[in-house]
């Protein structure tokens, strides 16, 4: 027989095991419930919106056909302010006096109350530029909304009588453009607040009866667990001590399990297995501490080899882009002088083209090197003349090309930015768009400065890029036959981010256009 201590333990322990059971199953019935009320909250809020503006809509559409019909039926037989008069005093009596909130109200597009029954007050006043708390302003922006030949919708905050305080409302206008009028009416929507409240009664006391539902059952759980554990687990607790306590013993020594304090047949071949896995154990324990060391040795030698060659590469790539610099200087020079003896050759046109790509390329390996190392101030440019000088030089490359460049730049443009960082943005737009346009076609180029910021586009007419989500990745290409190392996109993206440039990348079959959105700041001027 067992302690009753041992066995209080392992009833205590099945207790809590189908306490926390019962509690998982709880959480995920009431979490569902939960789900299920605020799915229906939502669909009640959504509904009750809609049809709240449905209303309003339907009042606001039927009161400017009204003022339209008595207009059209008046004018010339009696003044305009006359029917003006008579269509604000219908509206007055058509208005529900019991309901304080259901009214009209009226403005001239400048903003001038003409009608506005709850704050005569304000007749007259001119509330163009008045603002809700969150610092919307409401007049203007329903003045400017019932323009349109739909009219709209504004949501903004204002001051309910009932409450005595402030609530979110939402208001639909029109305009009747004859008198620059425009004509709407709001709703408050606290109202809907009422209905959730409801809601959230009928959902506790949902809730509540699914809790007591289920702690009658974990009652019931917990006693049909003690006389379980009670009458049939005393003997299998003294078989598993005598296991476990081999369990124990055999880290210090290599004696079989004693297999007379065992009563059961179940647990005598579980002790036989144990005796077997236990030396498998130990002689797979020394075997694979063999291993370790060894493997732990080679890791760290071949650890040490892989960042001798990573250092190895980095300075080879750092020697070689130093080294290219001088002979491409060399070559630009010389390139220069025969300009001077053979103007407008061919030949020396081309070598010129494919100078300007290395040094393009050289420009971009320096920048790959140097930009963890070095920081990138700002300045003010003069965007315009920037990108006409890039123009310049890729013009050759382009001709070589049998492409040419068509130009909408906008000038002066000036942004704060890095003339480095800028040039890899340019430089690498204008060699992409020469490498991958058809031959004899335009590469078009655009600078224009609005009041969201300054945009800067580069269209050509080439292949459809098939995975845009791709194309500012490492090393990729859509097409190899091109050449080029994959690594032109993803050095502009690094920039972009860094810089809050908003990159758009639009691409089908007759087309391509990469557009980048310098957005205003303090230091934007123009």
């Amino acid at each position: 027989m067992i302690k009753a201590k041992s066995l209080y333990h392992l009833i205590v322990y099945s207790i809590v095991f189908i306490i926390i059971l019962i509690s998982f199953f709880t959480f995920i019935i009431i979490n569902n419930a939960f789900n299920e009320f605020q799915e229906k909250i939502d669909i009640i809020r959504t509904d009750y919106d809609i049809k709240q503006k449905e209303t309003i809509r339907k009042d606001i559409e039927n009161t400017l056909k009204f003022v339209q019909y008595y207009h059209e039926k008046f004018k010339g037989k009696k003044s305009e302010k006359e029917i003006q008069n008579d269509i604000l005093n219908a509206i007055e009596l058509m208005r529900d006096r019991t309901d304080i909130n259901d009214y009209v109200f009226i403005y001239d597009f400048n903003g001038t109350s003409i009608y506005y029954p709850i704050s005569k007050q304000n007749i007259g006043k001119n509330l163009y530029e008045f603002t809700d708390p969150t610092g919307k302003k409401v007049i203007k922006e329903i003045i400017e909304i019932s323009k349109d030949n739909a009219g709209g919708f504004v949501e903004y905050i204002w001051y309910k009588p009932e409450l005595e305080k402030e609530a979110p409302k939402i208001s639909y206008a029109l305009s009747y453009k004859p008198w620059n009028w425009t004509i709407g009416k709001g709703v408050y929507l606290d109202e809907i607040e009422k209905v959730v409240s409801i809601k959230k009664d009928e959902y506790d006391t949902k809730i509540s009866n699914y809790i007591f539902q289920i702690l009658s059952l974990t009652i019931m759980l917990v006693l049909y667990s003690i006389f379980i554990y009670k009458n049939a687990t005393i003997l299998i607790v003294n078989d598993v001590r005598a296991i476990g306590n081999y369990f124990k013993e055999s880290q210090g020594s290599d004696e079989p399990v004693s297999q007379q304090n065992i009563m059961f047949g179940e647990f005598k071949v579980i002790a036989n297995y144990a005796d077997d896995a236990i030396a498998n154990f130990k002689d797979k324990t020394k075997l694979l501490e063999g291993l370790n060391k060894h493997l732990e040795d080679t890791v760290n030698e071949k650890t040490k080899e892989l960042q001798e060659l990573i250092e190895s590469q980095k300075r080879f790539l750092k020697n070689s882009v130093h080294e290219i610099n001088t002979p491409l200087t060399i070559i630009q020079t010389n390139i220069d002088l025969l300009r001077m003896h053979i103007p407008n050759n061919k030949y020396v046109t081309n070598v010129e083209s494919g100078a300007k790509t290395i040094q393009y390329i050289y420009d971009d390996l320096s920048y790959l090197i140097k930009k963890d190392r070095v920081e990138y101030k700002k300045t003010k440019v003069n965007l315009s003349e920037f990108l006409m000088e890039r123009l310049a030089f890729f013009d050759e490359i382009a001709q070589s090309n049998s492409l040419f460049f068509v130009t909408n730049i906008q000038n002066p443009i000036y942004h704060c930015f890095n003339t480095l960082l800028l040039q890899r943005i340019i430089d690498n737009n204008l060699s992409n768009a020469i490498k991958y346009s058809f031959q004899d076609s335009p590469i078009f180029v655009k600078l224009l400065k609005d009041d969201n910021g300054i945009t800067f586009e580069v269209k050509t007419h080439s292949k459809k890029i098939e995975k845009t989500e791709q194309i500012f990745d490492d090393f990729y290409r859509e097409n190899d036959a091109r050449g080029g190392f994959g690594l032109g996109l993803r050095i502009v993206k690094e920039i972009c981010d860094k810089n809050s440039v908003i990159i758009d990348l639009q691409s089908n079959e007759e087309e391509t256009k990469f557009k980048y959105r310098f957005t205003n700041d303090e230091n934007t001027t123009a």
